[in-house]
């Protein structure tokens, strides 16, 4: 199949509360699209690249240890920075889909709602760190915090699910003022009993957004 292609890159994010299913829905969004003939790059947040990865095991995996939402809110940026210089940038510019499991609404809500660290100083450090970079479309998969944790499981939960229940709710609602601030680019799905049910809203979500942008022909 020859590949299709578009007037811009298109970049797409998927967003949500712990156990949401955004790391299964933002890769079926990429095969999805690959299927339909277009060049997609799949990423995620903290990740993506050899700093990324570092960064991600020091934020995720090191339960032992306290990091205050500042320093979160540093090494989160730091991350995205490189994956944006590595990784988004150059494939936008080639002309294909992006897709990101997290970007900047993560951090707003995990370290600003939740966090509590000022909005105002986020924004004032992503100037730097993303720049004018800003999704075409965020997926917002929607879950009661209780359920999507219940979801992963104790034993299973990084250092950022292992946080108090009051944290996981400031974050939900975080994503919904958001969402509400941000009608056009911010898509609310709410889960449902399979991943399946699900994926239908997701798909026509993400492939509304990709006509927008598609070449003729």
């Amino acid at each position: 199949m020859a590949k299709k292609s578009l007037k811009k890159g298109i970049f797409i994010t998927f967003e949500g509360p712990e156990g949401c299913g955004k790391s299964t829905h933002s890769k079926l969004a990429a095969e999805l699209l690959r299927k339909e003939g277009f060049d997609v790059v799949h990423t995620r947040e903290p990740g993506g690249t050899g700093v990324g990865k570092r960064i991600r095991d020091i934020l995720l995996n090191f339960k032992n240890i306290t990091i205050s939402p500042l320093t979160e809110l540093l090494l989160f940026e730091a991350s995205r920075a490189e994956l944006i210089r590595e990784i988004i940038k150059p494939a936008l510019a080639k002309k294909k889909i992006v897709i990101s499991d997290r970007f900047n609404d993560a951090t707003l809500v995990y370290q600003g709602y939740a966090g509590g660290v000022r909005l105002q100083e986020i924004k004032r450090i992503e100037s730097v760190s993303i720049g004018k970079v800003k999704p075409d479309l965020t997926v917002l998969l929607d879950i009661k915090p209780e359920a999507g944790l219940k979801k992963i499981g104790i034993f299973l939960r990084d250092r950022m699910e292992s946080k108090h229940i009051a944290f996981h709710k400031k974050v939900r609602k975080g994503y919904l003022d958001l969402a509400r601030r941000n009608r056009r680019r911010i898509k609310v799905i709410r889960t449902k009993d399979t991943v399946d049910a699900t994926f239908k809203d997701v798909k026509k979500e993400v492939l509304n957004v990709v006509r927008r942008y598609k070449r003729p022909g």
